[in-house]
């Protein structure tokens, strides 16, 4: 974790931990449409070559496998001896969470397990994760899956975007978990779902506003504003609040109108006859998917298949958030130590 937020490293971890190759893994999988490539990114721990393996897929970033923590965490996790695959999603790279995510995952993992000889281990990063879990529950696919940790991640789409128009959570326990949401959930929602906002002409002119804008790129958000009349400049705006009552109204209209394909998009349907080990981590600050997700996916797991559930006041949305004391550090050291056993371990129990 420290890795990921480039931090400092201890200097037994130096002396503990292995160099790492890293190489670009390109490959092909079959869709409905016929092939299509897939870039990738393979970290392998030098003098291990049976080493065990691991897919990772990156959350919702416009940098895909480039992204600098997701990079720094492969190459940490390899260091310990694992060698790591991370796919790149194109739908999740541009901010949209779809049904062809979920089954290149599951191609990838499948490709992976087929290399390997035998199922691997996969860790979904934020939206990526829980679309894991929609993948491990296809039975299709299901066979490659040694175990899923989902790091952040939706039970519920449903429940996760109407928390992007309440700012409040329900736990399984019927409490409310307060949390003011993070821009980022309706915008993405927004982006998605933009021709239920907006006249056919102003689409393409204001997506490329909120698409610079999500890519954190100021200078071509500011390029891509010059460019629009004053009406498109203020259907930026509106879009831009999400606490405006009007914006309010089309962000619960597009939720609603696609409520078919979140449920396809929420592993909450299938948790319950899930054979595969899970283990879920959580921001307990995470205010793009709420910390009560995990404990959804808990309440709703097999018991023998939840290996492991940790919700840490250390952590927002897969960042470190503060430094962590003692405790903390242990209970996420275990929890890591944990999933690096199943990763050994034949059958990943």
């Amino acid at each position: 974790m420290r890795e990921v937020a480039g931090e400092p490293v201890p200097r037994y971890a130096r002396v503990l931990t292995v160099p790492v190759d890293t190489r670009d893994s390109d490959f092909q999988i079959e869709t409905p449409a016929g092939p299509q490539q897939v870039r990738a990114r393979l970290y392998l721990p030098q003098g291990t070559p049976d080493a065990p393996a691991l897919v990772i897929f990156h959350g919702v970033h416009h940098l895909g496998i480039a992204e600098p923590r997701l990079v720094g965490f492969a190459t940490a996790m390899a260091s310990c001896g694992i060698q790591v695959l991370t796919p790149e999603l194109p739908g999740i790279k541009d901010y949209r969470v779809s049904q062809d995510s979920v089954r290149m995952i599951g191609e990838s993992v499948r490709w992976f397990a087929k290399q390997t000889a035998g199922p691997v281990g996969v860790m979904g990063l934020s939206f990526a994760g829980g679309l894991a879990l929609v993948a491990a529950e296809d039975p299709a696919y299901g066979p490659n899956f040694k175990f899923v940790v989902a790091v952040g991640s939706q039970d519920s789409m449903a429940r996760v975007t109407k928390y992007y128009q309440t700012d409040r959570d329900v736990r399984p326990d019927g409490t409310i978990e307060m949390l003011p949401a993070h821009e980022y959930g309706p915008l993405v929602i927004e982006y998605q779902y933009l021709e239920g906002f907006l006249p056919a002409a102003d689409l393409e002119p204001v997506r490329a506003v909120l698409r610079a804008h999500l890519y954190e790129d100021p200078k071509g958000e500011a390029a891509a504003m010059r460019l629009l009349n004053d009406t498109q400049k203020r259907e930026v705006t509106e879009l831009e609040n999400a606490s405006l009552p009007a914006t309010r109204d089309k962000i619960a209209a597009a939720i609603a109108g696609h409520a078919y394909e979140f449920s396809e998009l929420s592993p909450e349907r299938g948790l319950g006859t899930l054979t595969t080990p899970v283990y879920l981590l959580h921001g307990e600050a995470d205010n793009v998917i709420p910390a009560a997700e995990t404990l959804w996916m808990a309440s709703e797991l097999p018991r023998n298949d939840l290996k492991a559930m940790l919700v840490s006041p250390v952590l927002s949305h897969v960042d470190l958030e503060t430094e962590p004391d003692m405790m903390q550090e242990w209970r996420l050291v275990r929890f890591f130590g944990l999933v690096m056993h199943a990763a050994e371990t034949p059958g990943g129990r």
